[in-house]
């Protein structure tokens, strides 16, 4: 088990609205909120905590291990292989874990800042719904992974910087919502598919229940602001959605898990090169080439739904490796 982690303090202000009117405004968020409700469940319940791991100890695919089809990886004596498929799995967990607590902190922060009934008592069940994910990821790692965590990544703690001290519940729901949201569905849906302990992949289906209604909630609060946006504040948008893009997708690299499989400074380069050189060539094996077609689809449609789709953003996004449609 690694170091305790100290905890991090993000200074934040904002005004507080206190709604008197409690009948619903907006049937749509008020039908999300009633969703919310009804889909509820118990992480010391409904999760199969007894369930036999896998025989040999494998937590995730191989496939989702950068090194995985690499002259590096064939080298690798199968006991290698699976330490550094728990590693890599305790390393992906626990960003994902910090991020829900993150989340959790970001809709604690909403529901005293949106304005009308219907969009706080949705706020307040997504923070129940983050809090449970964070219990249960938690819960996980100390469990099946012998309590192997790993610290926030910079560019995690950069995005939660900025969504946890900005004020504006827009902004915070672009960041949150609809960014990192679209690509925890996406990363979830991967892991559930190709989980090799049945635990996990019960956690990850039961996660991505509530995540999409989360992503309901940006889909559903957005297009007025935007719609209703005056050229430099739409500017401001668009340079915040990128700027969360640019954080969710770059930045992610699991350098400690390599270096605590034992992995050379010079191993560890030549799977950063491995890794380039099948980014560049789209030669993913098939568990992660669904993955970059659904984050990157969803995430598209999205912002194209929103009016974020624009061709002052299409260039960074093309950047960032974003396929995008022909305009």
């Amino acid at each position: 088990m690694l170091a305790p982690m100290k905890p991090l303090a993000i200074p934040s202000a904002f005004t507080t609205t206190f709604t008197l009117e409690y009948g619903v405004t907006e049937a749509d968020m008020r039908r999300l909120y009633e969703n919310a409700k009804r889909d509820q469940w118990n992480a010391s319940r409904d999760i199969p905590w007894s369930d036999a791991p896998s025989p040999d100890g494998r937590v995730i695919a191989d496939e989702l291990i950068d090194v995985y089809g690499s002259p590096l990886w064939e080298r690798l004596p199968e006991a290698d292989r699976v330490t550094l498929n728990r590693r890599i799995a305790a390393w992906r967990l626990s960003v994902l874990m910090h991020g829900e607590q993150g989340a959790l902190l970001a809709c604690s922060q909403m529901v005293d800042i949106v304005q009308g009934a219907d969009q706080k008592f949705f706020q307040a069940t997504q923070v129940v719904d983050e809090a449970r994910h964070n219990e249960v990821l938690s819960r996980y790692l100390t469990d099946r992974l012998d309590g192997l965590t790993y610290p926030m990544p910079a560019n995690e703690r950069d995005l939660f910087d900025s969504i946890l001290s900005e004020s504006r519940w827009y902004l915070k729901t672009i960041a949150l919502q609809l960014v990192a949201e679209t690509f925890a569905v996406a990363l979830f849906k991967m892991m559930s598919e190709s989980a090799a302990d049945p635990v996990l992949e019960t956690i990850c289906k039961r996660i991505l229940q509530d995540e999409s209604r989360h992503m309901g909630f940006g889909m559903l609060a957005l297009p007025r602001v935007v719609n209703e946006a005056s050229a430099s504040e739409r500017r401001e948008l668009e340079d915040y959605t990128c700027f969360a893009l640019e954080k969710t997708l770059t930045g992610f690299f699991p350098l400690e898990a390599y270096q605590d499989a034992g992995f050379s400074p010079r191993q560890i380069d030549d799977v950063k090169r491995y890794r380039r050189e099948t980014a560049a060539s789209n030669d993913y094996a098939p568990f992660r080439k669904y993955f970059k077609r659904d984050m990157h689809g969803s995430m598209v449609a999205n912002l194209a739904r929103l009016g974020l789709l624009t061709d002052r953003v299409r260039p960074r996004l093309e950047k960032l490796g974003v396929t995008l449609p022909a305009s």
